[in-house]
């Protein structure tokens, strides 16, 4: 489980990115690169990482469920997650 802290730096930081995601664009159009620094740091989508939703792990990351790989399992197997069931062959 990552701490509640690191949690609430990425969620803080992917508020800010929204916040100025319509400035970004409008000075990267217009090629102001002087203004695109004076822009906060966290402003920039670059700084955010993909976490967990429900540990916030930050490694093994699955995209399209947005889980780290040990929850997706555990919900696999215990039948949460529709159309996804264990491999045989």
């Amino acid at each position: 489980m990552a701490k509640e802290s690191m949690k609430a730096r990425e969620r803080k930081r992917q508020k800010m990115v929204e916040k100025y995601a319509a400035k970004r664009a409008a000075l990267k159009a217009a090629g102001d690169y002087e203004g695109l620094q004076k822009l906060p740091k966290n402003a920039s989508p670059v700084r955010l990482h993909n976490r967990c939703q429900l540990s916030g792990r930050p490694k093994g990351y699955m995209r399209q469920f947005g889980l780290s790989r040990i929850n997706f399992r555990e919900m696999a197997l215990n039948g949460l997650i529709p159309g996804v069931k264990k491999a045989s062959w």
